[in-house]
Order: C-alpha cells, then sequence, then structure tokens
C-alpha cells in the first residue's frame, strides 16, 4: 500500500538525506562482533506509513502489526510449518474438555530486566477487554470465559476465565472448545505488556522510551515518527542465541516506485510481504528475471460497504456492484500476480473448508436486473442520478484498483463514481466513523480458520466491522459456531453463515490475495507465512 510518484527532484533530496544519516550503512553492533571482528548483520526494509499505534491492545493494521509481532512475544508463536509453537509459555497442559489451557512461562526477561510474569499476560487481556478502552480487536479474546459479558459491560472481570496461579503459571478456561486457541495466543492482541510499567504510564507505547518495554527477539531502538524505525536484538531475549540480526531499519516510504527504486540500488534489501509492496508496473519485469517470489496467502481484498450510507443501503445495488466486476480482467490487466477472483468470504488458503463461488464473476446481466430492482425499491429512474463513493487509503495499487472498477461501474451499470483516498491513520478514522461508501480493505486471516474472514460481522458493534450491517439468522449462527464441538456441523454453520452475508454484500469481495516479494541473495529465511508474516527472528543477512 504506497502512495504516488514523488518528483525526480524530491527523490534526489530523499536519497541525499539517507545518506547523510547513513541509512543501510553501519549501525549499533553487538559487543561480542566487535570484538572479534564480524560484521553486524543489518537488514533494510521499509513500511508505508506511520503506524497507527505499537501498542499491542489497540493495533488493527498490518503495519502496526508487522512491528509489535517482531518486539513482542506470546505465549506461542507460529513456527516455520505454519503451525503454533510454544514461544513465552515452555509449556501448556489441555484439559481433557479442551476447557482449560495451562500455561508455564518460561524464565524470560523484559528489555528492562524485569521478568516475564504471569500477570504481564492477564493484565494485558483484561485491558483489552475492559470497555473503558474501546480495544477494537477485544472480540478476539472472547474465546476465553467471561470475556464477551466483560467487554460487553454484562459481567465482571472477576468472572473472566483468565487466573494468575503464580508467577510462572497462567491458567485460561475457554466458554467452549476452541480448536484454534493457540494460534490465537500468537496473535497480537493476545501478547503480553509489562504491568509495573503500564500502570505508571498510560503513554508508554508513544515513542522509543525507556518505557517502551519489550520481551520480544528485539528491541525499540529508535522511533522517528513519520520516517523511521530501528529494531536492534534485545540482549534479555530468552532465545537471542538463534537471532541473527543485530539491526533492522524500517523506513516509512508512501511511494511504491521510490521503494522499488531503492531496492535497485541496493538501499533496500527487500520488498514485499510485510514490509512495502512491489509496484504493480514492475511486476513483470521481476516476473521475467525470475527473482519474483509468489506464495499462497490467507487473505481477501474486498470492499467495505457502509450499508447505513445512502444508495448503499439497498441491498440489491449492492449486488449489482458485486455482479459486474471484472475480476479476472483487473488481475490480468493490472495486477498480474496471479491472484484469483475472489467470489465468496473465505480464500481457498483456508484449510479444510471448501471455497465456494456465490455469483459468478463479470455477471453484467445479473448485475443490470439487480440495478433495475434496486432503482425500483429507491424510485430512482435514471441510473446516472446514483453517486457513490470509493474510499482508499493513498497507493498507487488501491488506486489503479479503484480506477479500473470505477470504469467498469460507470460503463456497464451508468452510475457516478467518485474516488477519494486519504493518509492511512485518516482512511482508518473514516471508516470507524462510517463516513464513506465503499472502503477498500485488504484482510489477513488471524488464525487458519473460516472464522476469522466472517466473525466481525456478527454485530454492527463489532470494532472491526464498520459496515453497519447486521442479521439476526448470521448473529443466531455464528453463536451456534463457537459452541459446536462438531467439525461438520461447526463447518456446515460456517457455510450458511457465509451464505446469508454473500446474499446481502456488506463486503464486495475482488481477489483473493497472493504474497508477492523479491529480496537480495544474501537475504536468508525471509520468507511470508500462510498469514503474510515475517518473523524477523529468522532472518539472516550473510553478505
Amino acid at each position: 500500500m504506497k502512495k504516488r510518484l514523488l518528483p525526480l527532484l524530491l527523490l534526489v533530496l530523499i536519497m541525499s538525506v539517507l545518506a547523510a544519516c547513513n541509512f543501510g550503512g553501519d549501525s549499533k553492533e553487538d559487543s561480542s562482533k566487535k570484538e572479534s571482528g564480524e560484521k553486524a548483520q543489518e537488514l533494510n526494509v521499509s513500511i508505508m506509513s506511520e503506524p497507527p499505534t505499537l501498542n499491542p491492545q489497540m493495533a488493527t493494521d498490518a503495519t502496526s502489526g508487522t512491528v509489535i509481532k517482531n518486539v513482542f512475544e506470546g505465549l506461542t508463536r507460529v513456527g516455520k510449518d505454519g503451525k503454533p509453537e510454544n514461544a513465552a509459555a515452555e509449556d501448556v497442559q489441555v484439559s481433557d474438555d479442551k476447557l482449560t489451557y495451562t500455561f508455564k512461562l518460561r524464565d524470560a526477561k523484559w528489555s528492562n530486566g524485569d521478568a516475564v510474569v504471569a500477570e504481564d499476560f492477564a493484565y494485558a487481556w483484561k485491558w483489552a477487554l475492559d470497555p473503558k478502552n474501546a480495544s477494537e480487536y477485544s472480540s478476539i479474546l472472547y474465546a476465553i470465559r467471561g470475556a464477551q459479558d466483560f467487554n460487553e459491560g454484562k459481567g465482571k472481570v472477576e468472572d473472566v476465565g483468565i487466573e494468575v496461579v503464580d508467577d510462572k503459571t497462567l491458567k485460561v478456561t475457554l466458554t467452549n472448545p476452541t480448536p484454534y486457541f493457540l494460534e490465537l495466543t500468537a496473535f497480537y492482541t493476545y501478547m503480553p505488556v509489562n504491568h509495573k510499567v503500564v500502570e505508571k504510564n498510560d503513554k508508554w507505547f508513544a515513542d522509543a522510551s525507556a518505557d517502551f518495554v519489550t520481551n520480544g527477539a528485539f528491541e525499540l531502538s529508535e522511533w522517528k515518527h513519520n520516517d523511521k524505525i530501528v529494531l536492534a536484538k534485545s540482549d534479555s531475549y530468552w532465545d537471542k542465541d538463534n537471532v541473527s540480526l543485530d539491526n533492522v531499519n524500517i523506513q516509512m516510504i508512501e511511494s511504491q516506485a521510490t521503494a522499488n527504486r531503492m531496492f535497485t540500488n541496493g538501499d533496500i534489501d527487500f520488498i514485499g510481504g510485510d514490509f512495502q509492496a512491489i509496484p504493480l508496473d514492475a511486476i513483470e519485469g521481476y516476473k521475467k528475471d525470475k527473482s519474483l517470489q509468489v506464495k499462497d496467502f490467507a487473505a481477501e481484498y474486498w470492499y467495505k460497504v457502509n450499508t447505513t450510507a445512502k444508495y448503499v443501503d439497498n441491498a440489491n445495488i449492492r449486488k449489482a456492484l458485486a455482479l459486474s466486476i471484472n475480476r479476472q480482467g483487473l488481475i490480468d490487466n493490472v495486477l498480474k500476480a496471479d491472484q484469483k477472483p475472489a467470489l465468496g468470504m473465505v480464500p481457498p488458503a483456508i484449510q479444510n473448508y471448501d471455497e465456494k463461488a456465490y455469483f459468478k464473476d463479470n455477471d453484467i446481466e445479473g448485475a443490470k436486473k439487480a440495478l433495475a430492482e434496486g432503482m425500483k425499491e429507491l424510485g430512482i429512474k435514471d441510473a446516472k442520478d446514483i453517486k457513490i463513493g470509493i474510499s482508499i487509503n493513498t497507493s498507487e495499487a488501491h488506486a489503479a484498483i479503484a480506477q479500473y472498477i470505477q470504469e467498469g461501474w460507470h460503463k456497464n451499470l451508468g452510475i457516478e463514481v467518485a474516488i477519494d483516498n486519504s493518509e492511512w491513520q485518516v482512511y482508518l478514522d473514516k471508516l470507524s466513523a462510517k463516513e464513506y461508501d465503499l472502503g477498500r480493505q485488504g484482510w489477513i486471516a488471524d488464525f487458519n480458520d473460516p472464522y476469522t474472514f466472517l466473525e466481525m460481522f456478527t454485530s454492527a458493534d463489532n470494532g472491526n466491522n464498520d459496515t453497519g450491517w447486521e442479521d439476526p439468522e448470521y448473529k443466531k449462527l455464528m453463536g451456534k459456531i463457537v459452541k459446536e464441538t462438531d467439525t461438520e456441523k461447526r463447518l456446515a454453520y460456517l457455510q450458511q453463515a457465509e451464505d446469508i452475508a454473500m446474499k446481502q454484500f456488506p463486503v464486495i469481495p475482488v481477489y483473493y490475495y497472493t504474497t508477492t516479494y523479491v529480496k537480495k541473495d544474501y537475504v536468508k529465511n525471509m520468507d511470508p507465512n500462510l498469514m503474510g508474516f515475517i518473523d524477523l527472528k529468522w532472518v539472516s543477512v550473510e553478505k
């Protein structure tokens, strides 16, 4: 997700500043490496913008998550094989009824030297659930007994199934068996915070100060807002001997073209995945020289629909918009990275779930029929009287996609479509405030289960919903899903819920992502997993 191409002069100035700041040059070295004469390992990457927050319990976006997941560590982590493995916890015991998880914490320290204790996890989780803190991802904790009631003001914090047995033991009781719970505990909302620090400073996460203490493989060494972030290998990390990188320089670059040029010039070591995106016009070149890496990705690009907004509050108008998109044409002519047309809400990369096509791609006749029905219901005589907006965060790719879809809707349906773009944080605020008609979003699986793509639409009040859409039968099915222990029945309920949503279109599916990236030959083990996350713990730079 990037922005407009900078003028050449500005680009030259930027490169001069980078040279003056020695970005990508020598940086802080490990003392033992200095003594031995071994060169420090330094990785240079970029992200598109300032992360909206580096508080694990407040983050909702991939840009923030990219940094958070590399400086904090949960009880578990998603391993190289895509399966959860022990991280801050050295052992976990699960009761026979699959409702109680007892985590034994390993001996680990925060970056300020404090011991990582069970209370750090309990405090963070309860903070996210406390309704006064308005954590938009609080619902991801609802698997825990009493969590939803507390978050919705219907229960007490004392009734939440989180128990600190002792400093090294955390017992968690679930409402229902949750087969992916150990994947949830790897997600950033479940990561700990140093409760002693947070209790003294509720703005601990605002800067790279002494209070920004972390328990992950890296520390936040520097944070120059709207410019760069520097991560440094943590000397206090329990598994530091298996961390190769000494420093990670993360520059904030809005323009994909600028980042790509810097990669070509050797100033950046990697683009794609978590770290910036490859410009659409560069994809073919990387394909030709065989440097482009393409992997499956459990993620989907869709347009959220503000179902409370004029015109798109009508289900037939939403259906017309969905059916009339030429997704394959978009992929072939604009995206060019082996994506797949999205004709439903759950990507095929999600395991053990049958992908279903709920409508035909580029179904112009079906779209015109739905449009006619919608216009009749709204009392509209001429399609040109329908005026809607596509909102995007500033990026060359999102703009190209929106323009392609805009042209198709105007040509095939005759409606007027405007495109509005905003800087990332402003854009997120617009979605939350429902100040949009259609808003682009890429939704990445939080865990490998269809529920992660469907759960947010259970309630209009869900912090990640933003559409205003809610359906009583859908809500009822989602309630059944969290209680169902029979795998086949649970999958059937998930399919039924998706059926309902794909008749009403609170979101308009566009395409299923692939992960595309290019890297320098000396960068090793830097490959996104199925969820698109790159764990810098395993990366090395071997020059």
